[in-house]
């Protein structure tokens, strides 16, 4: 059985967000993707698609969890989702690596996680402005993505990076290669093989 990347997706999540890190874990052949929900009702993404869960939260089984991603969505400008709250709680307990952006990064500061660990959002205001009781302000980086005790967090304008952190932590590329992924993705920077590549098959 292989090791199972959870994604979280409801209604009105920022489809884009985890979209370089998914492809990235899919086409590694390593891990399921599984999609989480809040319940088990289709749900409708920022970009308009429906993906219907695979499993409600309360099912996410950390002895199977490589990793837990939450992408951003207005919803995370509401008060905290205790159900929300608990699994982080747990799969933190578990070790398990959790990676938040832009706005789930509200959900992880509320869950106390980021207290003692280097960790970055949309901006250390928005934190504030969201979460009263937020108190990590000197561990917050002024940085598009962030990895630190097992949390990647991240900017809503740093997929790119975000997808690095992940691609990192789950060790799917070496680290020449990931070098080599975020020039492509980040700085369009095409590397010299696959210009060869491209060249010799006209």
């Amino acid at each position: 059985m292989k090791p199972k990347v959870y994604v979280l997706v409801f209604d009105g999540f920022a489809d884009w967000e985890p979209a370089h890190a998914l492809c990235r874990v899919n086409q590694s052949g390593r891990f399921d993707v599984v999609a989480v929900g809040l319940s088990e009702a289709p749900v409708k993404s920022m970009g308009g698609l429906t993906v219907t869960p695979e499993i409600t939260l309360e099912r996410i089984d950390p002895g199977e969890a490589a990793i837990f991603i939450l992408p951003g969505g207005t919803m995370w400008e509401q008060p905290g989702r205790q159900n929300v709250l608990d699994v982080l709680g747990r799969l933190h307990a578990a070790h398990v690596p959790i990676a938040a952006i832009c706005g789930a990064t509200l959900e992880v500061a509320r869950s106390g996680l980021m207290r003692g660990a280097r960790h970055t959002s949309n901006a250390k205001e928005y934190l504030e402005t969201f979460v009263p009781d937020y108190a990590g302000g000197d561990f917050c980086a002024d940085e598009l993505a962030v990895a630190d005790n097992g949390l990647i967090t991240a900017s809503g304008l740093g997929s790119v990076e975000f997808a690095r952190e992940i691609i990192k932590e789950l060790k799917i590329l070496s680290d020449a290669d990931t070098r080599m992924w975020f020039d492509m993705f980040k700085n369009g920077v095409i590397p010299e093989s696959l210009r060869y590549k491209k060249a010799s098959q006209r």
